[in-house]
């Protein structure tokens, strides 16, 4: 089994980087729905209930994205991106963390409203949801090149297809020789 692939895939891509933004993007959601309940004050009570049931719905896309990428992991060597691995794994559980603070801030309030201060919380566990998702492109990145170092590879706007050249080897269009 290569770095890049999966135990759970769809049509031969790996899941776990599929659920990802899922989690995220309703985080996201529920922090706008409470600028608005906030803005609004009474008049759009319903926006700060809608905000809260988000959050529960990111906090259980984040779990299942979790149980995925632990499946994924189960029994196999990381080699090269371990602490890219544990940043990003701490940043997003991080994230997590402090949204089931907000929820058990808000469950005990029948309209389930936000404050200001929960607000705040939101929006660092946001700033911390971007730095996860920034340490799992690199990790997705690492994973890619098998661990490759950055030196023996092409960048990324001068790929060209492959071809094979005398003696078997592999050599893009433009004639540099395909490290691997």
């Amino acid at each position: 089994m290569s770095a890049m692939e999966s135990r759970l895939t769809v049509s031969g891509h790996p899941i776990q980087p599929m659920l990802v933004p899922l989690p995220f993007g309703l985080f996201v959601s529920a922090v706008l729905l409470d600028v608005g309940a906030i803005a609004a004050g009474p008049a759009l009570r319903l926006f700060g209930d809608v905000a809260y049931w988000t959050i529960i719905a990111g906090l259980s896309g984040a779990g299942l994205t979790a149980l995925a990428g632990l499946v994924d992991l189960w029994d196999r060597p990381i080699r090269g991106p371990r602490r890219t691995l544990l940043a990003f794994t701490l940043a997003t559980t991080g994230m997590a963390a402090l949204f089931v603070l907000v929820c058990l801030a808000r469950a005990g309030n029948p309209q389930h409203a936000g404050t200001g201060a929960l607000l705040l919380v939101e929006l660092a566990a946001l700033v911390v949801g971007v730095v996860g998702l920034r340490l799992g492109t690199r990790l997705l990145r690492q994973l890619d090149t098998d661990g490759a170092p950055e030196a023996t590879r092409a960048p990324e706007a001068t790929r060209a297809p492959l071809r094979t050249a005398r003696g078997g080897r592999l050599v893009y269009k433009s004639g540099r020789e395909f490290v691997r």
